[in-house]
């Protein structure tokens, strides 16, 4: 796999140091274009598959662009093979945007021959360019010669060939949104009771039933894992100590994995009995440790509105079961809590 960069684009220009307003992905079919398309999508672009090049300039020109904040005009538009005069006016498109001052980044998908005929004959789809009854081969061949000219100006060429889909997000990542590879991972740790039903949507689920239990303490019983005493009880243990330097281990051996696989998001689940106390603590403090390395980290607390107050009732305050960062917490059965 490889990564070329056109003469007149710098290693050290600061433009590649930010996310462009506009990118313009385009390549040869077969290449990768929806893959990267999907990964700008991921990356906060509205994206748009197949616009003809003079409607470019009437995209950039909207009041607001869906999905986005006001003002942010953080678009993907590609373009192919299936709109024959969009290449014959992208050329023309580009200069007037770079006259109007848009910056922009040309994005060009590339793989060799044989592997794009490999990859089409997989799909058993038709190359946008043999509709005349023209084989493959000579499909990919008009391709390349149309496309010519677009990939000698092309800020960046991506050569697909040897690249799997991860990999292919990856790069994308490194020349778009360099350094924000772990901030585009969005994890989840939540609480949760077993006896209120396992978690059915976590990608990493840790019982910590294995800790003592404050609920048989009874001056701990009517708290919860976000009180002190309690975060004391629990996290100022040997054996606590020692798992959590384990646990943290763990997470930081596997966090790095699922950024290189583009993972989007991430829940992890932490339990004990009743959803109150340990995995509370546990779970506050395994999203600290997380957003400590640089990761994007949302909290909650599943079954914490189930929880005993001092009166043997359920705790009443509502901001004690909802999520530090707006996440909804999953709707339980009522029950007594545990742990």
């Amino acid at each position: 796999m490889s990564i070329e960069h056109a003469e007149s684009t710098k290693h050290n220009d600061p433009q590649l140091e930010e996310m462009p307003e506009l990118v313009i992905i385009t390549g040869m079919s077969g290449a990768g274009r929806t893959e990267a398309m999907h990964t700008f999508e991921d990356l906060g672009y509205f994206c748009v598959d197949n616009l003809p090049s003079s409607l470019i300039g009437n995209l950039l020109a909207l009041d607001g662009i869906p999905g986005l904040p006001d003002g942010s005009r953080r678009l993907a538009v590609v373009c192919d093979a299936r709109n024959r005069d969009f290449f014959a006016d992208l050329k023309t498109e580009l200069m007037k945007l770079k006259a109007q001052g848009v910056a922009y980044r040309l994005l060009f998908l590339d793989a060799d021959e044989e592997k794009l005929i490999s990859r089409y004959k997989s799909s058993r789809r038709r190359h946008p360019l043999c509709a005349d009854g023209a084989s493959i081969a000579q499909g990919i061949e008009r391709e390349r010669n149309l496309l010519y000219d677009l990939r000698e100006n092309a800020h960046d060429v991506i050569d697909t060939t040897s690249m799997l889909p991860p990999q292919l997000r990856s790069q994308i990542r490194s020349l778009f949104a360099p350094g924000e590879e772990r901030t585009g991972l969005s994890i989840t740790v939540y609480s949760f009771g077993f006896k209120h039903g396992a978690p059915i949507d976590a990608d990493l689920v840790m019982d910590v039933r294995f800790l003592p239990n404050p609920f048989y303490v009874p001056s701990l019983r009517p708290q919860t894992g976000l009180d002190e005493a309690v975060r004391d009880y629990v996290l100022c243990r040997s054996e606590t100590e020692e798992f959590l330097k384990r646990w943290y281990a763990l997470l930081d051996c596997v966090m790095p994995g699922y950024v290189a696989e583009g993972k989007q998001q991430l829940a992890i689940g932490v339990g004990c009995t009743g959803g109150q106390h340990r995995s509370v603590a546990l779970a506050e403090a395994t999203g600290d440790h997380l957003k400590s390395k640089g990761y994007r980290v949302s909290i909650a607390h599943r079954d914490l509105k189930l929880a005993e107050g001092k009166d043997g009732g359920l705790i009443a305050d509502a901001k004690a079961s909802e999520p530090h960062e707006g996440l909804l917490h999953a709707d339980v059965a009522l029950g007594t809590s545990e742990g």
